[in-house]
């Protein structure tokens, strides 16, 4: 194991690699993606980042929670996906022929971002249930969950006499509040969709570091055994986390059949694999016990900016699935390294 003495301190070169490598490799591909397209730059590519990085913050920010405590959610695309054609099926224009429930009148938009938040609340309710009460793996009432809100999203949508089909033609009320913007200049604008990440980041942020909940998140997800022997009710705070990662799903889902246009049931497809990626790239560690909320917001605009560098310069859709999992597994592997060099 090298070490260099600087100022009289020893810099161990393996340690650091272990805990800066992915950053590195990171920033290496999006230095690569400059040199080969140097106008990936500019201002509009950086506010078409932000906005797609957007939804995708929104969910890695429930999921975080539950890794935190030693879980994982695989429902939370789904659930994502859900929860979007719910809220475009409520917001078509009036003036669609299509429209998937064509007597009712133009709603406000918060009705149907409310529906969405009760009903990704509904299944942060059932796997916190089945996590706490049950004390089924995560992995697994997860892994149920996401084929219940895939099969009812499929349901939802393929109903007679339209059959399945996108639900498209939104309210344009609701394309601008998702998509629209503060134009600083001409060319450039701060997106709605990053004004609510922030937000929602704050409040998260509140909750992780100023309550009560927050401190047992981190004590249950350090030690379970420890938390509940200091007389924290663990499974009351793993339900009440789970379902605060629900209706988080529920607002992403809200705010990503805008941004997309239109919602389809494959709406959300992988999203939850970009989540956890985004939560352990930014710090959040399976061990439990470990994150932060910038680290989260950091990891997932760093993928997003891989993502759309891979887009940008033309990589084959199946390359970019070998990168993104390649990156899953050293994140990982490198997550497992800090833990064990800390035993």
């Amino acid at each position: 194991m090298e070490k260099i003495k600087t100022d009289g301190k020893k810099f161990n070169i393996n340690e650091f690699l272990v805990k800066y490598a992915l950053y590195i490799v990171l920033i290496l591909m999006i230095v690569f993606f400059i040199i080969k397209e140097p106008s990936f730059l500019s201002l509009g590519n950086f506010t078409n980042i932000l906005s797609q990085a957007s939804t995708r913050a929104i969910l890695a920010l429930g999921v975080a929670g539950l890794i935190v405590l030693q879980g994982t959610d695989l429902s939370a695309g789904r659930i994502l996906g859900l929860t979007a054609i719910i809220s475009a099926s409520m917001l078509q224009s009036t003036t669609y022929a299509a429209r998937m429930y064509p007597n009712l009148p133009a709603l406000p938009l918060v009705i149907p971002l409310l529906g969405a938040m009760a009903v990704g609340m509904i299944f942060g309710l059932i796997n916190g249930f089945g996590v706490a009460k049950l004390k089924v793996h995560a992995f697994i009432i997860t892994l149920g969950t996401q084929l219940i809100a895939y099969g009812v999203s499929c349901l939802y949508i393929d109903r007679p006499p339209l059959g399945a089909q996108p639900v498209a033609n939104l309210d344009q009320r609701y394309i601008h509040f998702v998509t629209g913007g503060f134009q600083i200049t001409s060319e450039f604008k701060i997106p709605y969709l990053v004004c609510y990440l922030a937000i929602i980041a704050i409040i998260m942020y509140i909750i992780w570091n100023k309550t009560k909940l927050g401190k047992n998140m981190f004590a249950i997800g350090g030690n379970p055994e420890a938390a509940e022997v200091s007389g924290v009710n663990v499974v009351k705070n793993i339900m009440i986390i789970f379902m605060i990662s629900g209706v988080l799903y529920g607002v992403a889902g809200f705010l990503e059949a805008a941004r997309a246009g239109s919602t389809t049931s494959n709406t959300g497809l992988n999203y939850e694999l970009d989540a956890i990626s985004a939560c352990v790239v930014g710090g959040v560690s399976f061990t439990g016990g470990v994150g932060t909320i910038p680290g989260v917001l950091i990891g997932a605009t760093l993928l997003q900016v891989i993502n759309y560098g891979l887009n940008f310069i033309s990589v084959s859709p199946y390359w970019q699935y070998i990168i993104r999992g390649l990156i899953i597994i050293v994140a990982v592997s490198l997550d497992v390294r800090k833990y064990l060099a800390k035993k």
